[in-house]
């Protein structure tokens, strides 16, 4: 009799062990969900860009995450007036905005010899005290992909999304379909059409980036780019990243592939 109430007390206790690390589990999956919600949500707002310092281990990054609008780039300027961000990297998630204000955005990036890759930035408590890194799991799509192609360095990680579609007139793109359209409207898809080629070009991405982007309408899904188009459209130079967040030599962030982006102008 002893014996089954020894083995009926271990099943108990195995029971509770088993509910505990059950419990652990879920909070974790919640967890994740509702930051993966909070992150989905933040892309779609506008644009902000935030330091995110891991010193004296490692090297930071400036995280960018929302919708370019207008008063982007001058809110870039703002945030790196008093930064040294030369050869830093832009961690980007984002749903895309204003094509004139994106590139305006990424002349900028250039201009610093910035590296830019696809993340969410995440801070985490540890027995050291806070620590930062970046989560692959996150999107780039729409205009935010030229973003990425201003990087002097660009890398995707395998987790990451990136997505094109057609630009279009911002006030109509929900229903582009049954929105009615002048000469002017043509005109100025058009020339926005011609500054986006020439600032792909300039930034050394290929012309299959355009074929790509601009043979999906607004009123069907993205067209997510796959792991050769992302190369054959150059917006991957290197396919090997130091993970941000672990102690790296400043130089050696990303390691370049052979494809180098210093086919575009700095």
């Amino acid at each position: 009799m002893r014996t089954h109430r020894t083995s009926y007390r271990s099943w108990l206790s195995l029971g509770a062990t088993a509910g505990y690390f059950a419990w652990i589990l879920l909070v974790a999956i919640m967890g994740d969900a509702a930051h993966a919600g909070v992150a989905l949500e933040e892309r779609k707002l506008p644009m902000r860009f935030s330091w995110v310092a891991c010193q004296p281990n490692c090297r930071g990054w400036v995280s960018a995450v929302g919708v370019v609008t207008a008063r982007t780039p001058g809110d870039f300027d703002d945030f790196a007036r008093d930064r040294r961000l030369r050869g830093e990297t832009v961690v980007l998630n984002s749903s895309g905005g204003s094509v004139n204000d994106s590139i305006a955005l990424g002349r900028r990036f250039r201009a610093l010899g910035m590296l830019t890759t696809v993340g969410v930035s995440m801070l985490a408590d540890s027995a050291r005290g806070e620590s930062a890194h970046v989560s692959p799991e996150a999107y780039c799509e729409s205009m935010c992909v030229f973003l990425l192609l201003s990087g002097k360095s660009r890398h995707v990680p395998e987790q990451s999304h990136v997505r094109v579609h057609q630009i279009w007139m911002g006030d109509r793109a929900d229903d582009a379909r049954a929105a009615s359209y002048s000469a002017d409207d043509l005109m100025i898809v058009e020339r926005d059409v011609g500054r986006l080629a020439q600032y792909t070009f300039e930034m050394g991405g290929t012309g299959d980036l355009l074929a790509l982007s601009l043979s999906v309408p607004p009123w069907e899904d993205l067209h997510e780019l796959s792991r050769e188009e992302l190369r054959l459209t150059n917006l991957v130079t290197a396919e090997i990243s130091a993970e941000l967040g672990s102690p790296q030599p400043p130089l050696n962030r990303f390691a370049s592939s052979a494809t180098s982006a210093s086919h575009g102008r700095e």
